[in-house]
């Protein structure tokens, strides 16, 4: 079994309470650096641990925070994004439900170490519960000394608030938050600047998502080096998965980066196989916004090595053969699903959540779903199948977020590794509307 780092007292009655967590041992990271560690030791301990961005992008933690920068009088800010959105992915909602005290007091460790005196979570709409449970915890460690001014006689001070947003999936784009933050549309900003340098109120800003920031306490706790042991070669330490679709067991699950994907899926202490006993037809590793990968591509990489739950394992190959661990959302199909229909599910979200800035986004991804719209319900041409490649290749690339990226990842991959699944939807439309998705001439489903 392996470690545990975020999850490992969630199932501890009263964990939600300042008393519970401190009973665990909550608030000796904050406790650790405001007693013997400068913000540059806080940083360097980051680095060694080589933590990445756990939001989807990986990329590394310490390198982004070494970016902002310190003009002389200008207030820093840290924004922790909880606006999570992306369909299939759940680890951070349950894990502010669960351990708000862990998420606070990261968020503390990563102010100190920034230099920021305000810093804000920003919560998506629809997680009011979460919200109220978010500033009982606040309101708790500002009581015991853990915010406001002077923190426990440091000569540290922090405020704290929490801002809910509207529900668009856009403002999980760090400019977009921002945006909305202020007040405004959350439509995302032209980079450069960056936030590192203009942010929140034109001012230096850092924003990490819930686990990020989460698992800079037990870094803290432990040592970058310690920590950095954990996983395998760049990706280190633990990652929270949201596993959901034909398992038996889905759920919110801690793994140590470098475990199998075909352990993760099949072993009873993760996914437990697939439900009903049925056969692998196809899984999307890091939510609804990377590649889909054929059962074959799935546990094995095109070179036939094993594929594990690791940035670079998962990615190996490029988009051609393989996809990414993004944000943890590892959404499973099995063989009754149709590709068609899920791929179309996910466009008419890209689709409704574009902010509308950028042409090829806005007009691209009603194109795809309209097109995809007709193959799914028996009236396409097969010269649909190019008109779908040449619209996602001409959105990709070409916007101001990664939202349009996202859009076109989804289509291009199942257009990739399921084209005769689409063209059986046009050849024998009646079939597909009865259920058979025609899986004519692919490789062996996995037993």
């Amino acid at each position: 079994m392996g470690q545990k780092l975020l999850l490992d007292t969630v199932h501890i009655e009263n964990i939600q309470t300042y008393e519970g967590y401190a009973k665990q041992g909550g608030y000796q990271a904050i406790a650790k650096v405001l007693k013997s560690m400068s913000p540059e030791e806080v940083l360097e301990e980051v680095k060694k641990s080589g933590l990445r961005g756990r939001g989807g992008a990986g990329f590394p933690t310490g390198m982004k925070w070494s970016f902002i920068a310190k003009p002389e009088g200008v207030p820093r800010y840290l924004l922790c994004n909880a606006d999570e959105s992306e369909p299939g992915t759940f680890k951070d909602r349950y894990l502010m439900e669960k351990n708000p005290h862990l998420l606070i007091e990261g968020m503390i460790v990563s102010s100190f170490a920034l230099g920021c005196h305000t810093s804000y979570i920003y919560i998506r709409g629809e997680f009011m519960w979460i919200l109220h449970i978010l500033e009982k915890a606040i309101a708790e460690a500002y009581a015991k000394g853990w915010l406001g001014k002077n923190i426990k006689g440091s000569g540290y001070d922090l405020d704290l608030y929490v801002s809910p947003g509207a529900g668009a999936y856009i403002c999980g784009e760090e400019t977009a938050l921002i945006e909305s933050l202020e007040g405004k549309r959350g439509n995302p900003r032209i980079k450069p600047p960056f936030p590192a340098i203009k942010g929140l109120w034109q001012s230096p800003t850092v924003v990490n998502n819930v686990e990020t920031l989460a698992s800079v306490v037990p870094i803290i706790n432990r040592g970058g080096e310690e920590y950095a042991k954990i996983g395998i070669g760049r990706s280190t330490g633990t990652k929270l998965i949201s596993a959901c679709g034909n398992v038996n067991k889905p759920g919110v699950y801690e793994i140590e980066l470098g475990i199998s994907v075909e352990e993760f899926l099949y072993s009873d202490e993760y996914c437990g196989g697939i439900k009903g006993g049925k056969r692998l037809k196809a899984c999307v590793p890091g939510g609804s916004s990377v590649p889909i990968l054929p059962h074959y591509l799935v546990t094995k990489t095109a070179a036939g090595e094993q594929r594990l739950m690791s940035y670079e394992s998962l990615s190996d190959g490029g988009f051609a053969t393989g996809s990414m661990l993004g944000s943890g959302g590892f959404i499973v199909f099995d063989e009754d699903q149709c590709v068609v229909r899920n791929t179309w599910n996910f466009t008419r979200f890209y689709h409704h959540e574009s902010c509308g800035q950028c042409s090829p986004c806005r007009e691209g991804t009603g194109w795809m779903e309209k097109v995809l719209h007709r193959i799914e319900n028996g009236h396409g041409h097969m010269h649909d199948l190019d008109l779908l490649w040449d619209v996602q290749r001409k959105i990709e690339g070409n916007t101001i977020c990664p939202l349009g990226d996202a859009a076109a990842w989804p289509v291009a991959a199942a257009l990739r590794h399921f084209r005769e699944e689409f063209e059986w939807h046009i050849k024998e439309p009646i079939k597909c509307l009865k259920g058979n998705y025609g899986l004519v001439n692919e490789p062996a489903l996995a037993v």
